[in-house]
């Protein structure tokens, strides 16, 4: 099975998860970034609601949970779980929000991105449902540290994305984990 390549924004924080720690990869389809972590050495939970494209990666990734679920029309699956990482690319359910950031462990890192307003210019999704809007994400994770934030065109592939990297810190913790920018893709 040939997968797209990690997003660089992935590759790029994932420095910022804390070794041997527990990452959802959420809405993960058929698991370029399930893939690429796994090589990492985190503990994977994969989430999607398409059986067909979660069934290789049983078998290519056995080490990583992975749930077949409706995240939009069904209960969120993972009540009461906490996890060192969240990734979301591609993907924007906004009633989802508040389960996802409680899922998010003290010293957890969220590293999300998706398409934005004015992305319909360039192809789908165009409906502003699945489109967030100007500081959308700023909004959204309020109250978390944020360590980095985008929202624009990217030029080598046109199309309109935000991106954002935050994180739950526990009280107290000191900063020095942000040095890590440069860790595995980085």
């Amino acid at each position: 099975m040939l997968l797209a390549p990690p997003s660089a924004w992935v590759r790029r924080f994932a420095g910022l998860i804390a070794p041997g720690g527990t990452v959802l990869d959420l809405a993960c389809g058929s698991g370029r970034h399930l893939h690429w972590l796994a090589a990492q050495g985190w503990r994977l939970t994969g989430v999607d609601r398409d059986a067909a494209a979660l069934a290789p990666l049983a078998a290519a990734c056995p080490q990583a949970e992975l749930i077949t679920a409706d995240i939009e029309g069904g209960p969120w699956p993972l009540a009461g779980r906490r996890f060192d990482a969240i990734v979301v690319t591609n993907y924007l359910w906004r009633p989802l929000w508040p389960a996802l950031l409680d899922a998010l462990a003290e010293g957890g890192v969220l590293i999300y991105e998706t398409f934005a307003a004015g992305h319909a210019q360039y192809g789908r999704p165009s409906r502003p449902d699945f489109l967030l809007e100007r500081g959308e994400l700023l909004r959204l994770c309020e109250g978390l540290r944020v360590v980095a934030f985008e929202d624009g065109i990217e030029a080598t592939v046109p199309r309109c994305v935000q991106r954002i990297v935050v994180m739950r810190e526990p009280p107290g913790t000191p900063t020095a984990r942000l040095a890590v920018l440069d860790g595995p893709g980085g």
